[in-house]
């Protein structure tokens, strides 16, 4: 048996909707059995444009019955019958999020018409109920209203059985079987066809746009794990109705592909990520020549694209840091901006400023204990390098990061001497570093390399 369901709701997404129209036909796959179909009092209002779409007004629905009156006949219908919808994830996720309110749990098999329609009929323009009907020229009595789209939904899937020469409604209800899951605008085969092997995958829409980026240790099974359950808020919802395409891209570990998502969220800003997309408010030491020739060091915000002798996350350890060179190497408090005032350099007094600031000692040998104070500074940050296995027998992979810079990753022919990382390095793939990625390598930094 089949229930074939269409529902009117106030919005997209079960958690924060109500049902406005329900309608149910059980179909045994010759005739219609029974059928069930009745408004329903949301208990919050309908908005105008849903009105205007459905023709449902809130004083339609003013003297209907809430869902909870209406849920034991609901559930006694859908309960032992294979619920089938066109987009099935958005009815079943409404449907069962308003049955479980009311006390009642729904586990169903599912069958979409939509992703049917593109197995059955393989090539129309369109899958959308209203176009595909046109198409098969099958009436809707009512369209927008739960059963003149159920009725034809139930018109439409009589066609898919007699029609289902490749038995895909049958392998749709195999156990085991993806479709019952998948979001409705995405091929099957394209799940199927994904590598178990580390990697970072991007989920496209319509237009090929990426909106979603995310790194696997198992690309197959990652992928998988987001079209399982049915969560019935507005961002699931949105989201598994904005996925047409899946591509990936295989790295040889996890890390890699650790480090190459977090690239990519960067770079495309997908609009369904949510972590990594804040605004890294970093400081670092900037060196700069005055006009008088002197070497100055200055803590600033980092700016995009500019290229600090040192990075830290906290304006406190910016300065602890500073503190620490202007003692070591003897630098001007004022000419390194700690020191604002117009009164006596407090450097002098220190011992730690040899009259720069006044121009007793020249612009020669001071730069020269700037040069050497930063070169000291960057010694003592890490350098990392990762070695591991390659996509292929025959390669082997890299990871770079040099004086607490990452530099990049990629993969060089297994037979190369790789002892010293500066010959590895034409065969990697310069990155853009940021926080999550030197995050990432902080551990390994041993200074030596890694494998």
């Amino acid at each position: 048996m089949y229930a074939i369901v269409d529902i009117e709701t106030t919005g997209g997404h079960a958690s924060a909707n109500g049902i406005t129209e329900i309608a149910i036909f059980v179909y045994d796959g010759s005739g219609l059995v029974q059928q069930y179909d009745t408004l329903v009092n949301p208990g919050i209002p309908i908005p105008h444009y849903i009105s205007s779409l459905t023709g449902i007004t809130n004083e339609m629905v003013a003297d209907a019955p809430p869902f909870e009156a209406v849920a034991p006949l609901v559930h006694s219908l859908l309960k032992d019958n294979i619920f089938v919808a066109h987009n099935v994830n958005f009815d079943y996720s409404f449907v069962q999020h308003h049955l479980k309110a009311a006390g009642y749990e729904l586990d169903s098999r599912k069958l979409c018409t939509v992703r049917l329609g593109r197995k059955i009929f393989p090539g129309l323009q369109s899958y959308s109920l209203g176009n595909i009907c046109r198409h098969f020229q099958i009436p809707v009595n009512g369209r927008h209203r739960a059963a003149g789209d159920a009725e034809a939904t139930m018109k439409l899937f009589a066609m898919m059985l007699a029609q289902d020469k490749a038995n895909a409604i049958s392998g749709a209800l195999k156990g085991g079987s993806k479709e019952q899951f998948l979001p409705p605008n995405l091929p099957p085969e394209q799940v199927k066809d994904l590598p178990s092997v580390p990697g970072v995958y991007y989920f496209h829409d319509q237009k090929d746009k990426v909106v979603y980026v995310g790194k696997a240790k198992d690309l197959k099974k990652r992928v998988n794990s987001h079209f399982t359950g049915n969560n019935p808020g507005r961002q699931r919802q949105n989201f598994l109705r904005t996925i047409h395409r899946i591509s990936c891209q295989p790295t040889a570990t996890e890390l890699m592909a650790g480090i190459l998502e977090s690239v990519e969220i960067k770079r495309l800003w997908p609009a369904f990520n949510a972590a990594q997309k804040r605004i890294e408010y970093r400081y670092g030491l900037y060196l700069f020549e005055d006009q008088m020739g002197y070497m100055r060091i200055v803590i600033e915000k980092r700016r995009k694209h500019s290229h600090p002798v040192h990075s830290f996350n906290l304006l406190v350890d910016g300065h602890r840091i500073l503190r620490a060179l202007i003692r070591e190497f003897e630098l001007c408090p004022k000419l390194c901006f700690l020191q604002k005032n117009d009164g006596t350099c407090a450097g002098i007094t220190a011992g730690t400023c040899n009259g720069a600031c006044r121009r007793e000692e020249s612009a020669v040998a001071y730069n020269n204990r700037v040069v050497s104070a930063v070169a000291y500074l960057q010694d003592q940050q890490p350098s990392v390098t990762i070695y591991d296995k390659g996509l292929t027998p025959g390669e082997r992979s890299c990871i770079l990061m040099e004086k607490g810079k990452f530099y990049g990753m990629g993969y060089f022919p297994g037979h190369l001497e790789h002892t010293n990382p500066m010959a590895i390095r034409d065969y990697l793939t310069p990155y853009p570093e940021n926080e999550t990625i030197i995050g990432l390598l902080r551990p390994y930094a041993s200074g030596v390399s890694a494998e």
